[in-house]
């Protein structure tokens, strides 16, 4: 009768040949190359509907910003004129936001405040992923 632990069967049973972990290593790197792009893809549109939620944000209390003062805040006293103003505004009832302090774009960079703005009373802008006027894709400008 044969021993079925023998040598031999023994050997074949203490790890994976060079094949099998090249093969394993291939079908990794197939997965990657085809999830991957879809992934970083979702990422960054989440990453500009985010800004585009932040910028409406901004909008709205710049809304209840006009409607306490009678104007909208110049562009030296920006943004933050919506926190806490630098300068004593009349009939300024805020904060206007829930933070203490207005918040970067979803890529770290300030969003961008001028009144008065190119087709409007003013524009509130993301420059998108390269912080950066201009662009394409990702690096795209965000914009009210």
């Amino acid at each position: 009768m044969v021993n079925p632990r023998s040598s031999n069967s023994r050997a074949a049973e203490h790890g994976f040949t060079l094949v099998e972990m090249l093969v394993v290593i291939t079908i990794i790197g197939l997965i990657m190359a085809l999830v991957g792009p879809r992934v970083l893809n979702y990422l960054t549109d989440s990453k500009i509907k985010a800004a585009k939620i932040q910028i409406e944000s901004f909008s709205n209390s710049l809304e209840l910003f006009y409607l306490d003062t009678g104007r909208y805040p110049n562009s030296s006293e920006g943004l933050q004129a919506l926190v806490r103003p630098e300068f004593a505004i009349q009939g300024w009832n805020g904060p206007y936001l829930r933070s203490s302090s207005i918040p970067k774009d979803p890529w770290g960079h300030p969003y961008v405040y001028r009144t008065p703005g190119q087709n409007r009373t003013y524009d509130i802008l993301s420059f998108g992923s390269d912080g950066q006027e201009g662009g394409d894709g990702a690096a795209a400008d965000i914009t009210n």
